[in-house]
């Protein structure tokens, strides 16, 4: 009896420490998805008379939106982004810079704080770096680069809009996937390896059939958190480009901006941001399944 009440007063006391969190979580997570979801079903606006009369619509907003051509680019531009910047740059270089610090090289604390860099720069500020080294003209950083090899300048945000800014996000995303990576790179055992040398295993094949198989997890817990990070970035590609040229680089996030807060368009921009959302918790499933996890 005394352990059973020991026990529901340390369910209490973490209650009580989780209370803060749980509060946040409804605030800023929870009730402004909800609103969301409520705000897509109405014609809200911010100018005209549904800004002072919003009434409900029903489906009208979602049926516009999967007949609208810009929203399903959209979805391909944010698509391209993601598999470009979070599953390729992010993973293979983050996966690369991973394995190249486990090991004892010169310089490796130099190293390591080179890729880690880039994060202490805010999602505007490095936007606003790069604009000066891909800008045209010849006094644009890359412009300057390119030009000593004898390559033409161009403005490089104009012709590669796209190419772009999946660069620039995966130079800003290097660091999260070599910390989550080494970790994982951390939990294989040194034994496994050894083993497999005495055995006439080559590098190539302990990558191929321990390291690769045994990070799985961790692998499959990356995609994941960089997918849904990487469909949600919009201070990097707004600063870059806001969208353009032409909808080229208008990922989800630029365009629920542009529908809400440049056409005015509240309900419709919330149908946009629900869709988002839905994927983002299909990712998330997706994950769970792939883990065989019971939920």
């Amino acid at each position: 009896m005394a352990r059973n009440s020991h026990e529901k007063r340390a369910e209490r006391q973490w209650l009580l420490i989780l209370l803060p969190s749980l509060v946040l979580l409804l605030a800023f997570v929870i009730y402004p998805a909800l609103y969301s979801i409520y705000l897509s079903f109405t014609n809200e606006a911010l100018t005209g008379a549904a800004a002072l009369r919003p009434r409900f619509v029903g489906l009208r907003n979602y049926t516009r939106l999967f007949n609208d051509a810009k929203f399903w680019n959209s979805l391909f531009v944010t698509f391209v982004f993601v598999i470009g910047s979070a599953v390729i740059g992010q993973f293979v270089l983050g996966l690369i810079s991973a394995i190249a610090l486990r090991r004892p090289i010169r310089f490796g604390r130099v190293f390591s704080s080179i890729i880690l860099l880039p994060n202490a720069a805010p999602e505007v500020v490095a936007g606003f770096m790069w604009i000066s080294m891909l800008a045209g003209g010849d006094n644009a950083t890359l412009s300057r680069i390119v030009s000593f090899f004898g390559i033409t300048p161009a403005d490089w945000l104009q012709v590669f809009p796209l190419s772009m800014i999946i660069v620039v996000n995966t130079w800003r995303g290097i660091a999260t996937a070599m910390i989550l990576l080494t970790a994982g790179l951390s939990t294989i055992p040194a034994e496994i390896y050894e083993a497999a040398r005495m055995d006439g295993a080559t590098p190539s094949q302990m990558f191929r059939r321990i390291t690769l198989p045994l990070m799985m997890p961790t692998i499959l817990l990356y995609m994941l958190i960089s997918a849904v990070s990487t469909i949600a970035v919009f201070g990097l590609v707004y600063a870059l480009t806001r969208g353009g040229p032409g909808g080229a680089t208008e990922v989800v996030s630029i365009y629920i901006y542009n529908q809400s807060f440049t056409s005015f368009q509240l309900g419709y921009g919330a149908a946009v941001a629900v869709v988002a959302l839905a994927i983002s918790l299909i990712l998330g499933i997706a994950y769970v399944r792939a883990m065989k996890v019971e939920v």
